[in-house]
């Protein structure tokens, strides 16, 4: 019979539930960090990324509304993090839309629901999903936890060949040097949220399980991207991966 786990456990096995499904063992992501992919897949990429993260804060209200009014903490980090993506300084999603410009395609483009790709469109709904119908912990620990908190260690790795191999200015890749500060909090206050918060077996659990779905979702969302956009034109031997 499974046990209470005590917060540092818990920690260490939501931790757990991400490894080996990060997003960055995806070949798009290889592809990304390794320099391989044209402004043409990288404006793919954008036209695809704006319709998963565009809605954040969406989810993240549909989760504040079910928190229990007691959980006051929780609460106002959620309103916080729906501020930062929509009002605080420059909207998140117009930092993508002018990075998505710079690699060649256009608002309109980024912003046509009918250019995202199926899995893309999975992605979304399996948030939204996850927002209006789980217990508003457990879809703590599945959009910022698995989701969210992956993001700082992913974009490490591509914001450099950014700058470095593809040439693009501080300015166009501000989009990702934000996420990089940004999500590593948002990230850590998902995890002391479902810490405090998940203190029976059943939660535990459930915590866990939605934790690791999330983890797979985005990798299966970035490993599409490559295969939707990019397989035809940088084989997977080109990444040290086997066919």
């Amino acid at each position: 019979m499974t046990e209470l786990l005590t917060p540092d456990e818990l920690r260490t096995a939501l931790e757990q539930a991400i490894k080996g499904k990060s997003a960055n063992q995806s070949p798009f992501s290889l592809a990304w960090a390794s320099g391989k992919l044209s402004r043409d897949h990288l404006s793919r990429w954008a036209e695809n990324h704006y319709h998963y993260v565009g809605p954040f804060a969406d989810y993240l209200a549909y989760v504040y509304a079910r928190l229990p009014e007691h959980y006051t903490e929780a609460k106002d980090f959620m309103l916080q993090n729906m501020y930062e993506e929509e009002i605080g300084g420059d909207r998140h999603t117009d930092l993508l839309v002018r990075f998505a410009e710079a690699c060649g395609t256009t608002r309109e483009r980024v912003t046509d629901p009918d250019n995202m790709s199926a899995t893309t469109r999975a992605l979304q709904s399996w948030c939204y999903c996850v927002a209006m119908r789980e217990d508003p912990i457990v879809a703590i620990a599945g959009l910022v936890v698995g989701l969210e908190s992956q993001v700082p260690s992913i974009y490490r790795k591509q914001t450099p060949t950014l700058r470095d191999t593809y040439g693009f200015t501080d300015e166009e890749v501000e989009f990702f040097d934000l996420h990089i500060v940004s999500d590593e909090i948002h990230g850590e206050r998902g995890y002391q949220i479902v810490l405090e918060h998940a203190r029976t077996v059943e939660m535990q659990q459930k915590c866990l399980k939605i934790c690791e779905i999330g983890a797979q979702m985005r990798l299966l969302y970035t490993t599409a991207l490559y295969n939707d956009y990019v397989g035809a034109e940088v084989p997977l031997a080109d990444l040290g991966l086997a066919a």
